[in-house]
């Protein structure tokens, strides 16, 4: 049998529509109850518990992950292995933000005696406001949206939607509120290209020592050509004698050289050399150095001392080695 070729679009655009839909409905919920569960948590001094059941479970893994990595403490624990030993994670410094979004999920309200009983603060989250978790909790955030994506009205889509953004407006807030910095989310983020890009320092990868491109301000341009041949970066620094960096020579220098037909066993390198040329600190992080040189068209950097002495140098080759591009 043929199988008849469906259009998909349509349908994919009103489940866009309806969401968005719910995400603008959450600004009304933006509300003293919003301040007064920000600032519970904020004062805080132990962990959030996150519980959800289902898709709100889903959901709230990720809202706790989020939390934990922008500087408030929190882990999800869920609601039916709560009831078999894992309330004992719960203490009395922590608070509870329990996800439903009838507010009246059984996993979830069979545990609330317990919280309650160790004194713990309680956010429900939730889409009813008259509902059980609701009336019960320390602080209501409402959730409510109008209609699921689903056609069916049945399987959660804009309510889970509504759900994680409201979570993210209380992270990102939380966030703030504690000044909350790129180097605090570094440590958080050590692996993988964004751990590399947060916390990698220029320091870290850049060529020390005798591996510097390095000529002084009398060589001529052959001798310099032949250290840039060495170090293999491209470039050559040059220095007065005091070692403090004068200027710097590259391959994009030559060529234009080689054009001006200029004798290379003759010609001083000072002559030919770009002054004021970008330098960095060695503190400076990897990746706002790769948006320099972008910016700027260069393909490498010597990093300097403050005393203008050079102590490292790199090009775009170690960047994409150490994984920053």
């Amino acid at each position: 049998m043929r199988q008849t070729t469906q259009d998909f679009i349509p349908l994919g655009r009103q489940v866009l529509d309806i969401e968005k839909a719910a995400i603008e409905g959450l600004y009304q919920f933006l509300d003293s109850s919003f301040n007064r569960a920000c600032q519970l948590i904020f004062d805080c001094s132990g962990r959030v518990i996150v519980i959800g059941m289902g898709k709100s479970g889903h959901i709230g893994g990720k809202i706790a992950a989020t939390l934990a990595s922008t500087g408030t403490p929190a882990f999800f624990v869920h609601p039916g292995e709560a009831s078999h030993g894992d309330l004992g994670m719960i203490t009395a410094n922590d608070v509870v933000l329990a996800i439903s979004n009838s507010g009246e999920t059984a996993e979830v309200l069979n545990i609330l005696p317990v919280i309650k009983r160790l004194g713990v603060g309680l956010v429900g989250m939730t889409g009813n406001p008259q509902s059980t978790l609701a009336q019960h909790a320390d602080v209501h955030v409402n959730i409510a949206v109008e209609q699921e994506a689903c056609p069916l009205g049945l399987a959660p889509t804009a309510s889970t939607t509504a759900t994680l953004v409201m979570g993210d407006a209380i992270a990102v807030a939380l966030l703030n509120a504690r000044g909350f910095t790129a180097d605090d989310f570094a440590l958080s983020h050590p692996g993988g290209s964004l751990g590399k890009r947060l916390l990698l320092r220029l320091q870290d990868i850049m060529h020390t020592g005798d591996r510097i491109p390095l000529v002084s301000e009398q060589a001529i341009i052959s001798e310099a050509l032949l250290e840039m041949s060495r170090k293999g970066l491209g470039m050559t620094a040059i220095v007065d004698q005091q070692q403090r960096l004068l200027g710097i020579f590259t391959d994009g220098d030559l060529r234009r050289i080689l054009d001006s037909r200029i004798d290379i066993h003759q010609t001083a390198i000072a002559d030919v050399m770009t002054r004021q040329c970008i330098t960095a600190p060695a503190d400076m992080l990897a990746a706002q150095a790769l948006k320099i040189m972008q910016d700027r068209k260069i393909s490498g950097l010597i990093v300097v001392s403050e005393e203008g002495l050079p102590t490292g140098a790199l090009n775009m080759h170690d960047l994409l080695k150490a994984g920053v591009i």
